[in-house]
């Protein structure tokens, strides 16, 4: 099941002037590969669950906007979930919020243009129903190269959405950037990546592993990026009326085994630069009894696997962009608005179970 609480602990650090562009943490020859593999694995369907999830959380948040989308770009499309969630209408008659909301969104949506660096990912699901619902089109392009018209033009978009992609890109300022080009005066991104301590538990099962077995410990979880972060960089790249949140979803897994299986199906492996040595047989007999000590559910048994998001949006100014106050000009004291508010931690529980 899904486990859902508020984050506020999140680490890939940039620097105050945007980052050093000629850093490379991640091999994207290596992820596409990754990802290659993964789309050709027929129970890679199996292991969605992390992204419907979260652009099932994007359609809810669309539909507050009152905005209309006449063209729409998915910048890291992978194979397409956000289309297919919003065009699946089998939680329809148990929450009709959603339908509601997916229907508001279908109808402001003119064109979407998916992008995506694998073409087998990109056209895995030729086939569904969503691609006669939607006006689709596809490109194959590197997230991190924007050397084709449909991405290097100014103005195009009136949305760009982005789910579980960007954590892979090396240059984040330039990115951000750049797509704050492609909108048009008026236009929303709205995103979301793997943020702060995701898999956490993993990481420290692998690094106490590798020390018993081998005295020292190698990169095998990606570094990823803070949410503070996530603000400054878009705030730099022109972003306007910015929204960066942040949660956790815990997973419960059966071993430790299913849990890099699930990984690996989803293309989310590590691909570092600097590659580990690979895993091996003895490596993961260590791992699961110390992942099952310092983090195993004694009750159940299960292995919970904690994914921290960073959620953002950002406008680009324009004619109808709300402009801030004159300095001065408020009428209300912060700290009487304030006073006697209680902030709490909220804890959230999906009970869709995932399927294996």
């Amino acid at each position: 099941m899904f486990k859902s609480v508020r984050n506020t602990f999140l680490r890939r650090h940039y620097s105050s002037n945007g980052g050093n562009s000629s850093i490379k943490v991640f091999d994207r020859h290596v992820k596409l590969l990754q990802k290659e593999r993964a789309a050709h694995n027929p129970d890679s369907k199996h292991a969605e669950y992390l992204r419907d999830e979260i652009n099932r959380r994007t359609i809810d948040r669309l539909a507050f906007l009152k905005t209309e989308f006449t063209n729409v770009l998915d910048f890291g499309a992978h194979s397409g979930n956000f289309e297919r969630l919003l065009c699946d209408s089998s939680r329809d008659l148990v929450d009709p919020q959603w339908k509601a909301d997916r229907e508001l969104i279908k109808s402001k949506i003119g064109k979407i243009l998916l992008v995506e660096s694998s073409q087998s990912l990109l056209f895995k699901d030729m086939d569904s129903a969503f691609n006669k619902e939607l006006n689709l089109e596809r490109i194959v392009a590197d997230e991190e190269n924007f050397d084709v018209p449909e991405l290097s033009e100014k103005n195009q978009y009136d949305l760009i959405i982005s789910n579980l992609s960007m954590h892979w890109i090396n240059d984040l300022p330039e990115v951000y950037k750049k797509l704050y080009n492609c909108l048009k005066p008026d236009g929303c991104f709205i995103g979301s990546m793997f943020g702060g301590d995701t898999l956490f538990e993993l990481r420290t099962a692998l690094q106490l592993a590798e020390i018993e077995r081998y005295g020292g410990i190698s990169p095998r979880i990606s570094p990823f990026v803070e949410s503070s972060d996530v603000g400054n960089l878009m705030q730099k790249a022109g972003f306007q009326m910015l929204t960066v949140d942040a949660e956790e979803l815990i997973v419960d897994y059966p071993n430790v085994l299913a849990l890099i299986e699930d990984l690996q199906l989803m293309g989310e492996n590590n691909s570092v630069m600097m590659s580990p040595p690979a895993l091996t047989k003895d490596l993961l007999l260590a791992v699961e009894p110390i992942y099952r000590e310092l983090h195993g559910d004694k009750v159940t048994g299960h292995l919970p696997a904690t994914y921290r998001f960073v959620y953002m949006i950002g406008w680009k100014p324009g004619k109808y962009l709300a402009k801030p106050a004159p300095r001065g000009s408020g009428n209300i004291s912060l700290k009487d608005a304030l006073d006697g508010t209680i902030t709490s931690t909220t804890t959230l529980t999906e009970d869709e179970p995932i399927k294996k």
